[in-house]
């Protein structure tokens, strides 16, 4: 499984096909000024899997960026896994375990020792694949939010 940066030049169409899988309520424009502003961040990759036999179509990327604190670390900033996807035709193939890999190896290579993330409570396929990656849970919680007039 060939894991590597995003090339900009090359990469944008697959990046936003796949972002659109994961979040699916937002426009391609939405998409496109988010990926621009991922791309100016100072820290932080973005890791694109290769289909095999395809050097043009991706099989599932993810997005590293940087936090001043993440539950449960000890460190500051972390290493924090902001988007993570792989496309259903290609799950438990190894495809995502390859890129946490890499984001792992990124990660080491920057100088943090902690990557986090975070999933919503009801995702039980990302929280499965996280703990199988090695990700420990350390927190649950419910957010709310009341409008005032």
């Amino acid at each position: 499984m060939e894991v590597r940066k995003l090339d900009p030049t090359e990469d944008m169409a697959e990046w936003l096909r796949l972002r659109q899988g994961l979040f699916d309520d937002s426009t391609a424009e939405d998409h496109q000024q988010e990926m621009a502003e991922i791309l100016a961040e100072e820290v932080g990759v973005v890791l694109v899997a290769v289909r095999p036999f395809s050097s043009s179509h991706l099989a599932g990327y993810l997005q590293v960026g940087t936090r001043k604190y993440a539950e449960g670390c000890t460190t500051s900033p972390v290493a924090y896994l902001e988007e993570w996807f792989v496309e259903a035709d290609v799950r438990r193939q190894g495809v995502g375990k390859a890129l946490i890999a890499a984001a792992e190896t990124w990660a080491r290579q920057n100088g943090f020792t902690e990557l986090a993330s975070d999933t919503t409570i009801d995702n039980n396929v990302s929280l499965a694949s996280h703990l199988a990656l090695g990700f420990t849970e350390v927190e649950r919680q419910i957010n709310f939010i009341k409008k005032l007039n």
